[in-house]
């Protein structure tokens, strides 16, 4: 590990600390990047996120997506937990501790809207980030493509109903055009582009695509930087003006990230599967996919909405709390693989 990546949780820090002073000091700035989207999906965010994922996706050899079968176990592990658990258990978590615990102090008109939007977060599941997640705890990169490509196919037949049957509604706004642009934006394009890539450094040598990755390597964490003085940025006037607020609704996105990710990685360990599956398995378990929360949320209750909000103080909590899984998924390491089941 270079002294860049030991020093992680420090750069994050820094930067978070960053980009709300920059977002409160400069609000014109960040006004004018973050109006810069294509059906709510931002476009210098996407960028960023495309210098993380690339390099990780050029790694993958797609020869290889026909031995995913032999992670079967990892697959229904992260099914498991992402729609039959996660969407519910934010619900309980969100009733719990915004609608009775912290009921008095918070606005008695947003309650409601708090909730629904926490249960929004939870019911789409994290596709692009999840690829930094996974390179960091070394898992396995076709296990991690296969569940995210196969989480995007059931996410546009089942978020819609699971939204609807939580917030008790008839039905609901689904952004239908942020949900395809996102998949296309994170993962089909990026796929495509990585590993043509990849065919080409191949195709002059081996050596070559070692170089590559070597040199791109620390790019992907500068992009993971950047996007959080951004995010971060976004949102350093609501950071300011509601603190109280904000860490409140903190609290169930913090209980649910953690829950659901110890679940899904004691699950894999029970069931046999490798560290490097159980890693990432956890990982998608836990992590959401804001884009579509934050413009579902939107268009169902409007921007200034409790809702709106929920789902973006778990955009702001994203990056540094799935660090700290990462940390923990990474220092589990040896007792995972001494208790695993054969």
């Amino acid at each position: 590990m270079s002294l860049f990546e030991r020093w992680l949780s420090l750069w994050v820090a820094l930067c978070i600390i960053a980009g709300v002073a920059f977002g409160h000091l400069l609000p014109g700035l960040f006004q004018a990047i973050g109006t810069a989207e294509v059906a709510r999906v931002n476009l210098p965010v996407a960028v960023l996120i495309w210098l993380m994922i690339v390099p990780m996706l050029v790694k993958i050899d797609f020869a290889a997506l026909g031995q995913v079968t032999k992670h079967w176990r990892g697959i229904g592990v992260t099914l498991f937990v992402n729609w039959a658990v996660k969407p519910f258990s934010m619900a309980l978590l969100g009733w719990l501790f915004i609608g009775y615990l912290f009921r008095g102090l918070l606005p008695a008109d947003q309650i409601d809207s708090y909730v629904a939007g926490l249960i929004i977060l939870a019911a789409a599941p994290c596709t692009a980030m999840v690829f930094v997640w996974s390179n960091l705890t070394k898992g396995e990169p076709v296990f991690t493509l296969s569940q995210v490509a196969l989480n995007d196919a059931i996410m546009i037949v089942a978020f819609a109903p699971i939204v609807a049957f939580l917030l008790g509604l008839s039905a609901i706004t689904v952004p239908w055009d942020t949900l395809v642009l996102s998949v296309a934006l994170y993962i089909v394009v990026p796929v495509i582009v990585s590993q043509i890539l990849r065919r080409a450094l191949l195709a002059r040598s081996p050596a070559a695509l070692d170089g590559f990755l070597k040199t791109v390597q620390p790019l992907s964490l500068i992009a993971l930087l950047a996007t959080l003085v951004l995010l971060f940025g976004f949102q350093g006037e609501q950071i300011l003006a509601q603190p109280l607020v904000i860490a409140l609704l903190a609290v169930p996105i913090l209980i649910q990230v953690y829950f659901n990710a110890g679940l899904a990685y004691l699950l894999n360990r029970v069931a046999g599967e490798a560290h490097c599956v159980a890693g990432p398995s956890a990982l998608i378990g836990a992590s959401n996919f804001f884009e579509l929360a934050v413009a579902a949320a939107i268009s169902l209750f409007g921007f200034q909405s409790g809702a709106a909000l929920a789902t973006v103080v778990g955009v702001l909590i994203e990056v540094p709390v799935m660090l700290t899984v990462v940390f923990l998924v990474n220092r589990s390491k040896g007792w995972y693989e001494a208790g695993r089941a054969s």
